[in-house]
C-alpha cells in the first residue's frame, strides 16, 4: 500500500527559478531546491520538462533561485506559477534584476538569490533535475522564507498540474462557513481567513464577496470557484 499523504510531511520552500535564452528571459515556481555539495557549493532544482523555464536551463546552461519571503504576496506566485512564458512576459512589470551571469532574479518580496551554471543534469520521468555550481550568491534582506506549508496551509495557495508535489485535492472542508475552490489555481478562499492583502477581513462569507473579487492567485473571476464539497 502507497499511502501518498506520506510525502505531504516533506518540507519544502517556494522559490521562482529564472533562466535566459537568447535575449530573453523567463521564470517560474518551484518548490524543490536543495544544496548538494558545499566545496564546491553546488544546488539542484527540479523542473518540469514541460515548461519553458526547463528549455531555457538546457539552451543557456544557467539558471538563479529566488528564495521568497514568507509575505510575498499570492499575485507574485500566481504570475510565476499559473501562466506560461510561451504566452506571456513572466518579467515585464516585475521588479528584477540580473546577476552576474545576466540571469533576472526578483528583487521584491525576495531574501536572497542564487545563480548556478548546470554541471550535470538528471532526467526524473516528468521532471529534470539540473545540478549547477553556484557561480554568484546574495542576502537581500533578512526574514522568514516561504515554505510550500505555509502557502498551502496559511495562505490557501494552490499547485500548478506540472508541479512535482501536485495530487488532486482530497480533503474537504470539515466545519463551519463553506470554502470555495478555484478551477484554475486551486486556491481555497476560506471565509474565516478572507483575504486581507485585498481588503476582505477575516469572517467574510464567499456569497458576501464583491462582484469585482478576483482570485488572489491566478486573477479569475468569483464565476471560476466552486463551493468544496
Amino acid at each position: 500500500m502507497v499511502n501518498t499523504k506520506a510525502l505531504h510531511k516533506i518540507s519544502y520552500g517556494l522559490y521562482i527559478i529564472t533562466s535566459k535564452k537568447d535575449t530573453g528571459f523567463n521564470g517560474q515556481i518551484a518548490n524543490t531546491v536543495f544544496q548538494i555539495s558545499s566545496e564546491p557549493a553546488t544546488i539542484a532544482v527540479s523542473i518540469n520538462k514541460k515548461n519553458l523555464t526547463n528549455e531555457f536551463i538546457r539552451a543557456s546552461r544557467i539558471f538563479a533561485v529566488s528564495v521568497l519571503d514568507r509575505e510575498a504576496p499570492l499575485s507574485l506566485v500566481g504570475h510565476f506559477g499559473f501562466k506560461s512564458g510561451r504566452e506571456v512576459d513572466k518579467l515585464a512589470g516585475v521588479d528584477y534584476k540580473l546577476t552576474q551571469g545576466g540571469v533576472p532574479y526578483i528583487a521584491e518580496n525576495t531574501l536572497s538569490y542564487l545563480e548556478a551554471k548546470v554541471v550535470q543534469e538528471i532526467d526524473a520521468v516528468t521532471h529534470t533535475i539540473f545540478i549547477g555550481e553556484l557561480t554568484d550568491a546574495e542576502v537581500i534582506k533578512e526574514g522568514v522564507p516561504m515554505t510550500y506549508a505555509y502557502y498551502q496551509q496559511v495562505k490557501k495557495g494552490g499547485v500548478p498540474a506540472t508541479a512535482p508535489t501536485y495530487a488532486p485535492k482530497q480533503e474537504q472542508n470539515a466545519s463551519g462557513e463553506d470554502k470555495y475552490v478555484c478551477s484554475v489555481c486551486g486556491y481555497v478562499y476560506d471565509p474565516a481567513a478572507g483575504d486581507p492583502d485585498n481588503g476582505i477581513p477575516p469572517g467574510t462569507p464567499f456569497e458576501a464577496l464583491p462582484a469585482d473579487w478576483t482570485c488572489p492567485v491566478c486573477g479569475a473571476g468569483k464565476d471560476s470557484f466552486e463551493k468544496e464539497s
